[in-house]
Formats: structure tokens, sequence, C-alpha cells
């Protein structure tokens, strides 16, 4: 599970799915840098969430085993 989450983080472009709002304004855009941006931060703020639990579990976990 480790290594998938890994592998996503490492390489954004795996994960490239939009909104339909999202859509519309990279399917105006012509050069695509605004395309990359939209992706970048669609990653990082899925990102995030899930790397602050992870420290969180990992700490809970650290505290139990004593």
């Amino acid at each position: 599970m480790f290594l998938i989450f890994l592998v996503l983080l490492c390489v954004p472009q795996i994960a490239d799915a939009q909104c339909a709002m999202c859509r519309a304004v990279v399917e105006s855009d012509v050069d695509g840098s605004t395309a990359e941006g939209i992706n970048n931060g669609i990653v990082y703020l899925m990102a995030i969430p899930y790397i602050l639990v992870g420290a969180l579990f990992f700490f809970v976990y650290k505290k139990l085993k004593g």
C-alpha cells in the first residue's frame, strides 16, 4: 500500500482526473501551463491530508507500543 502511495506521489501524471470546471479551463488554454498547474494543485491537495493522518497514526502507534 505504501509503495502504491509513493508511486502516485512521485508520478503525478498518473492522476490526471479533473472536474468539469477544471476541464473547461484546461480546454480553453493553448500552451498547457494551466493544465499542469491545476494537476499539480490537485495532487498536493490530495497528498497533504494523507501525510498528516499517516503521521498521526505513526505517533499513536509509537505511543501505544511503548
